[in-house]
């Protein structure tokens, strides 16, 4: 997963713009960044990726979903001729 940044300089100047104190600003942008770091975050690249896994193994899902019921068909044919044969 790709890591997200942001300008901490930045988030304090605008708490302190807000009427925040400037140590109550500084503790609450530490504070969003450890739990930044703790979360796992996906970025559109990162969903990008899973979408285009996941149309891969459907792809081959289908494909093989495709192969089971033509053997099926194979198979229930020549059960058919056989029972056919039997009267």
């Amino acid at each position: 997963m790709t890591t997200i940044t942001f300008d901490t300089l930045k988030f304090v100047e605008h708490l302190k713009a807000s009427g925040i104190p400037e140590a109550q600003a500084k503790a609450i942008v530490e504070a969003f960044r450890a739990a930044q770091g703790e979360a796992e975050l996906a970025t559109k690249r990162d969903l990008r990726e899973v979408a285009a896994e996941l149309k891969q193994a459907l792809a081959e899902l289908k494909a093989d979903l495709h192969k089971t019921i033509i053997y099926a068909l194979v198979a229930m044919t020549g059960i058919f001729a056989a029972i056919v044969k039997l009267f």
